[in-house]
């Protein structure tokens, strides 16, 4: 153990899963309230299409995915707004096509790159310094944004009628917080991968939900959730030498059903329909 935490791609790994797990926990948040977790996902895979573009051009495949999905969330806002179609639909449609593009751009690449199937499954111990100098940016500059428009977030989320009656830009902060939830899905991909990186983003946030209705309590428990689950599927990664964005998620989900199971939410509601029925007789 102690030799391991010599080695720089260690070091390297678990500054990240710090960093990632905090970004994707604290964003994720405000994912579960406004009941953007397809968002993620459509978002994940769409920037799987910047990655693949990026290794056919010879282009760091993680700034080329930054790029890409802040593209894909403007392309999913306008044709939200303008095109008056649901959010749904409007992911749906740049999911396909992001897609189908990442399919094609892999297609045109010739030989075998084991790198570029890392950001589909996850791999921490491939993240390398140029990487970590991005994700760690990037980590901070959507905490940042996260911190800095707290309230404002809160208060869209649950209200948003009455946060543009009062003067708040509910659109704009809602296209704010989607370019947000782009970044931080972008720099987890190489940790988590395409096919998982929404279970980080929406599980640690959901598990806390279970557990509290209090919005400070519920960010904190998040974070401990996420960064924790981070922690620990890193070491379970290397020790059974199995994808990190797995083991991640599986720990993840351990987390959530025990939330679930404990949720005084549950207990409650089980009260009222046990109540309920001693009421009709």
């Amino acid at each position: 153990m102690g030799d391991l935490w010599s080695f720089s791609f260690f070091q390297r790994a678990l500054i990240s899963s710090i960093l990632i797990g905090a970004a994707c926990s604290f964003t994720g948040v405000f994912v579960v309230l406004n009941g953007l977790s397809f968002m993620g996902a459509g978002i994940a895979h769409a920037a799987f299409a910047g990655v693949a573009l990026g290794f056919l051009l010879g282009i760091n495949p993680l700034l080329l995915s930054i790029i890409w999905a802040i593209g894909a969330v403007w392309v999913i806002g306008f044709t939200h707004k303008r095109g008056e179609l649901k959010l749904d639909a409007s992911i749906s449609i740049m999911f396909s096509v992001s897609m189908a593009l990442a399919v094609l751009f892999i297609g045109f690449i010739k030989t075998y790159n084991t790198e570029l199937f890392s950001f589909l499954f996850g791999n921490l111990f491939a993240i390398g310094k140029v990487d970590l100098i991005i994700i760690s940016l990037m980590a901070f500059f959507s905490i940042g944004i996260i911190l800095l428009f707290f309230k404002e977030f809160f208060f869209i989320s649950f209200d948003p009628l009455m946060a543009k009656a009062s003067g708040i830009p509910a659109n704009g902060l809602f296209f704010l917080l989607l370019n947000v939830i782009g970044l931080t899905v972008v720099i987890s991909l190489k940790s988590v991968g395409t096919i998982l990186v929404f279970g980080l983003l929406v599980t640690p946030a959901a598990s806390a939900y279970q557990l509290t209705h209090n919005i400070r309590i519920m960010t904190i428990l998040s974070l401990i959730f996420g960064v924790g689950s981070s922690i620990l599927g890193l070491f379970a990664s290397y020790y059974l030498d199995v994808p990190s964005g797995s083991t991640i998620v599986i720990i993840l989900g351990i987390i959530f059903f025990i939330s679930m199971l404990l949720s005084p939410k549950r207990k409650r509601l089980k009260t009222i329909k046990i109540g309920g029925d001693g009421d009709n007789h």
